[in-house]
């Protein structure tokens, strides 16, 4: 193999220029000849119009590399750059360095790589990144090749002024004054990270959504770290749900260093490579080992990876996902490779105080340094978009996400005076839709009983996605639906599948598995809106059901509100947290959840029948509004009650019907979606909650209330300060951290949360004597000292 790679930089000056390597950049045999076959593969096809040319952009991919390592080793430790390579002084380091550095050397190679490979070919691709932390090598690469949003092109450019500003901004810490950063540079990816479509600081999730985010005909490189791989198992799933006929190209790439923060990863302490291949083949992956510190290398990954997919098209049920191993060196390239320090400091000390130091330092720096001469160059011929007719890479196909608002059929007339379930109404509304937009790709992600929460119509229409369907069972291997008991895995397929439309459905006590995935997705949204970006997928409905109450059978790990409850602490603007009284409210939701945009809609919904309440034209009414008033006049009732949950407004149906017997008014209030009446956290979230006129108008100041909610009442009263009126003359009913094996009453009853303790706390914020509204029988009851049956089997009517 030396001799043949010897013999083709003899024949091949072009050839030889970049075989020859840049400094610290080496191209091994395998490299080159695996190289020179992709140039001649893409010349023979017309995407690169001649060898010379690709041997141009090769040789430049090496400068350009080692321009990114030289500037991410200076924005870990120093405040300003030389850009004619003159060592640096005391006075230029940072006085305390931060930066996770040796990740961020390892991206270098490979992100450069990606660039390289869509200049060979003239494609643009998509990239996402799962080590978010490793941000430096992206947004130095970007500034050096000009693929900037505005916000960096506006403070950075090559020039000694812009590259120092750019490597001070790093962990500047500054301040707005409203409080907001004042640099646009971040620890992990951002809003301002130029085709970020990920933060990446929760470890694992890009393994999860690279396989469902391309569509047919598009392209993706997702870049995956060795530690993450540990994170979330569900990343070995990937070839369960990647298909030709509706997935776009993949290249998973990961970054095999060897090391997380403090010691090996298990990869290595189980055997490297070797362990690693057996493994992913084992999975049904196709993997193929590249160097991981040499960009043609990542690039000619990419070319195999696409190719053999595309040819294993032909025969679906061969298909094997490839699957990159970039094998390096953590910190590959600077002083303290390979050590855990590297990971974050890889000097023995702080170059602003120590010489020795920074002497390392300026030595490293100045193994990678390329003239400013050499550079321009080198970036000139790897930008070729205007010749190529494409867009630049910041412009991907995946990171500006506009899709053209559904079609949605009218939800169905119920009628009143029955019951039926709400989720059987979410599950018809849901396919209706479905069938309504045929060019939208569905996931609907289902850890794992679809038929259980009655939804029933989905999974005949859309079925299980397998590879072998077996007879008699809603399975295809194009199935729609993402089944897999994994909460993480199948919420990050709705996640990743930003073109299309999704739903996802999970038990109310297993979402908080979730959390993390939909958190980073709901703050990377938001800063995008505030960055003047806001993203344009389709709002993804998160529906919780064989919810708390509902779950009274199981025991009490099956009881838990967690979910919405932390979805509710979120920026109301994006985390839309909704509970529909019935049938047509869960349609309605579920219609209105698709209508947004860059947002989750949190829907807890029963699955039981419950009551219909709400005719189709009220049930849109208090999508749109979060709130309706459903008996009495807030304006002239002595009380409000106020339900927030399908339950509670039967609970609160009984209390108002007993207070009535009394010659008590009450005006009975549905909070369905609580966030659009707490107190505003910012101008965003302002424009979004009601004013004050607004909530007024069914919470009038002067009016005593009961709140009775699904969720725990004290995170439910600290969102709601707004409409807490003081512990004198509002209380607060919920989920209270107790439960069992039971029923639906007994579970209420449980949590103090039945008519008759709606009642007995009405008492305490009217000023009335428990006793007036309240039998003997009762009132021990709710007490805790007597027969819980004289509530549970009695009528809210007068009392006995």
């Amino acid at each position: 193999m030396l001799e043949l790679a010897d013999a083709h930089r003899q024949a091949d000056p072009a050839f030889a220029h970049w075989a020859a390597g840049y400094g610290v950049i080496r191209h091994d045999p395998l490299t080159q000849l695996r190289v020179r076959q992709m140039v001649h593969e893409l010349v023979a096809l017309g995407r690169t119009p001649d060898a010379g040319t690709a041997w141009q952009r090769l040789a430049a991919a090496d400068r350009v590399t080692s321009a990114g390592m030289w500037l991410v080793a200076h924005m870990t430790y120093s405040q300003r750059v030389r850009t004619d390579g003159a060592a640096l002084e005391v006075d230029d380091f940072k006085t305390t360095p931060e930066g996770h550095t040796g990740g961020s050397l390892n991206m270098v190679p490979a992100y450069a790589g990606y660039l390289l490979m869509d200049s060979l070919d003239g494609l643009t691709r998509a990239w996402m990144m799962g080590q978010g932390h490793c941000v430096a090598a992206i947004d130095a690469l970007n500034v050096l090749v000009g693929n900037t949003t505005d916000r960096h092109a506006e403070r950075y450019d090559r020039t000694g002024e812009g590259l120092s500003r750019f490597v001070s901004d790093f962990y500047a810490y500054t301040l707005n004054p409203d409080g907001t950063p004042a640099s646009p540079l971040g620890s992990h990816v951002n809003a301002h990270t130029a085709g970020g479509v990920m933060e990446g600081g929760y470890l694992g999730f890009a393994e999860l959504q690279y396989v469902h985010a391309p569509l047919k005909d598009e392209r993706l490189v997702a870049f995956l770290s060795d530690g993450a791989f540990e994170e979330q198992r569900g990343s070995d799933w990937a070839p369960r749900w990647w298909r030709a006929e509706d997935s776009g190209l993949v290249s998973p790439i990961i970054i095999l260093n060897g090391r997380r923060i403090e010691q090996r990863s298990q990869i290595t302490q189980q055997g490297g490579e070797r362990w690693l291949d057996r493994h992913l083949r084992l999975n049904g992956f196709d993997p193929i080992a590249l160097d991981g510190r040499d960009p043609a290398s990542i690039a000619w990954g990419i070319h195999v990876m696409e190719s053999r997919l595309q040819a294993g098209a032909a025969v679906p049920a061969d298909v094997r996902l490839p699957y990159g191993i970039a094998e390096t060196v953590k910190g590959f390239g600077f002083p303290g490779a390979g050590t855990n320090a590297s990971h974050n400091l890889p000097l023995p000390g702080n170059p602003a105080k120590d010489a020795a130091a920074r002497t390392l330092f300026n030595e490293g720096a100045a193994a990678l340094f390329v003239a400013a001469s050499e550079l321009e160059q080198a970036v000139a011929a790897l930008n070729s978009h205007d010749l190529q007719q494409r867009v630049r890479e910041r412009d991907h196909a995946l990171a500006d996400r506009q899709v053209e608002p559904p079609r949605v059929p009218a939800i169905a007339d119920r009628g009143a005076g029955g019951e039926s379930s709400p989720m059987t109404a979410l599950d018809e509304q849901f396919v209706a839709i479905a069938e309504a937009n045929p060019g939208l790709r569905v996931r609907v992600g289902n850890p794992d009983e679809l038929r259980s929460n009655k939804l029933d119509r989905t999974l005949d229409a859309m079925k299980h996605r397998v590879h072998e369907p077996e007879p008699g069972v809603a399975e295809s291997p194009t199935g729609a639906v993402i089944t897999a008991l994994n909460e993480e895995a199948v919420v990050c397929a709705a996640l990743g599948n930003k073109g299309g439309l999704n739903l996802v459905v999970t038990y109310e006590a297993f979402a908080p598995k979730m959390l993390g995935a939909v958190r980073q997705e709901l703050i990377f949204a938001r800063h995008q809106a505030q960055a003047g970006r806001p993203p344009g997928w389709l709002g993804v409905p998160l529906v919780l059901t064989s919810h708390t109450w509902e779950n009274a059978k199981n025991e009490q790990s099956h009881q838990d509100p967690t979910m919405a409850e932390a979805l509710m602490g979120e920026m109301a603007d994006i985390s839309r947290v909704v509970f529909p009284p019935d049938a047509n409210g869960a349609a309605a939701a579920l219609a209105r959840a698709y209508a947004q945009r860059g947002t989750v809609t949190t829907l807890v919904v029963p699955k039981r029948p419950v009551p219909h309440e709400l005719t189709p034209q009220q049930a849109q009414a208090l999508a749109e509004t979060g709130a309706t008033c459903l008996a009495g006049d807030p304006e002239t009732a002595a009380i409000l009650l106020v339900a927030t949950g399908a339950y509670q407004l039967q609970e609160v149906r009984r209390a108002q019907a007993r207070l009535a017997a009394r010659g008590m008014s009450a005006a009975i209030v549905y909070l369905a979606e609580p966030g659009r009446f707490r107190a505003p956290r910012d101008p965003e979230e302002a424009r979004y909650v009601h004013s004050d006129s607004a909530v007024q108008a069914l919470f009038p100041v002067g009016r005593p209330r009961v709140f009775v909610t699904h969720t725990r009442p004290e995170p439910f009263l600290g969102a709601l300060r707004r409409l807490d009126t003081g512990p004198t003359t509002t209380a607060a009913l919920g989920f209270v951290n107790r439960g069992g094996t039971l029923d639906v009453p007994g579970l209420l009853f449980a949590n103090r949360s039945t008519w008759a303790h709606v009642v007995d706390a009405a008492t305490g914020v009217l000023g009335e004597s428990r006793d007036n509204l309240l039998s003997e029988a009762e009132l021990a009851a709710v007490d805790g000292r007597g027969d819980p049956t004289a509530i549970l089997r009695a009528e809210a009517g007068p009392a006995s």
